[in-house]
């Protein structure tokens, strides 16, 4: 064999070995494009897709530190417990909600959930307490799950008090025409009766013209065979909204349990684009459905925005109510908030 035919063989059998080696060479795949979230616009601001669906997610929530007072203040956040006899109470919320959204044949679909995380330093059951505050499904007008009633809406400020208990387990349905709008709604009242099997029926109706509404509101009780009869107006009057209400209570029910019948009024004026100035006051007749008590309250409440997400609010109420019926008692109340909404 010559130096020629040698060297020609080598280099042959090089160029196969490295073919071969090519052949089975791994190969990085390359890496699958990003999606990135999508503004949805479709239901209002701060809503986005969630990636790969057509449901829309919006997140929102606050945290608010407030110093609230009147006599045992420590004690009068429903369900908090015996926490003492302070006169005053400083305590912190954080609430956070969860918006999902889409649309389907039979309407708009919404899943809501939002919970609220409470720090407060009494020695009692309600410190740092985690409250599920609402969680329900809605697809159109149907309603169903945990929810506020349409007796939580209430004047502006913080001078009225317009509803007993105010959030269910309901089933709810309400037609929406716009201007005009009419719902039922089926509640159970366990805890918010003292009997048991509890089942209570709203009906509502309300309309708007113009800068002017008008709801009428209606709670019965089967269990006590009670209800009350709720009329709220509202109307842009000037550089701010006059709202006026009332109850008549046939005797005490779920829905309404202070007294046989109750008036209140607000006025919310805006000062300037951060200032809000709403005095208000609220009369209560036959006073714990007793003919011969009585029972009233007036106050004022500022709300002032301090920058695009932070805002402070004031309250402070002077409350008399009689006891018995040769004697009353009278009191100052209120708190000051300030609370970063996001």
């Amino acid at each position: 064999m010559t130096i020629k035919s040698l060297l020609l063989g080598s280099a042959a059998a090089l160029a196969a070995v490295s073919g071969a080696q090519a052949a089975d060479a791994i190969v990085a795949a390359e890496p699958e494009p990003m999606e990135y979230v999508r503004v949805c616009d479709a239901f209002g601001t701060g809503y986005f897709y969630i990636p790969g669906t057509e449901t829309c997610l919006k997140i929102g929530g606050f945290i608010r530190f407030q110093t609230s007072f009147g006599p045992n203040e420590v004690n009068n956040r429903q369900g908090w417990g015996d926490a003492g006899t302070s006169d005053w109470d400083a305590f912190s919320r954080a609430y956070i909600s969860f918006d999902a959204k889409s649309d389907t044949e039979f309407g708009t679909l919404t899943g809501f959930f939002a919970a609220e995380f409470n720090a407060d330093n009494d020695s009692d059951a309600g410190d740092s307490r985690i409250d599920v505050d609402e969680a329900y499904i809605q697809l159109g007008g149907l309603k169903a799950g945990f929810f506020y009633s349409w007796w939580d809406k209430g004047l502006n400020g913080e001078s009225d008090s317009l509803g007993n208990v105010t959030e269910f387990n309901s089933i709810a349905y309400l037609y929406d025409a716009g201007s005009f709008q009419a719902g039922i709604a089926v509640d159970e009242l366990e805890g918010a009766t003292t009997k048991p099997n509890g089942v209570g029926i709203e009906a509502i109706v309300s309309a708007t013209v113009g800068g002017v509404s008008f709801d009428l509101l209606g709670g019965y009780d089967t269990e006590v065979e009670e209800g009350a009869i709720r009329a709220l107006l509202s109307a842009d009057l000037g550089p701010g909204t006059f709202q006026v209400a009332g109850i008549w209570a046939s005797d005490p029910n779920a829905y309404w349990n202070a007294s046989e019948w109750t008036v209140a009024a607000s006025y919310a004026f805006k000062a300037t684009d951060k200032l809000k100035i709403t005095p208000g006051a609220q009369y209560w007749g036959d006073y714990k459905f007793n003919s011969d008590l009585d029972r009233w309250r007036a106050g004022v409440t500022l709300d002032y925005a301090i920058t695009e997400g932070l805002a402070t609010r004031v309250s402070v109420q002077y409350n008399k109510e009689d006891v018995t019926a040769t004697t009353d008692r009278d009191y100052v109340s209120g708190f000051v908030r300030l609370q970063r909404n996001f």
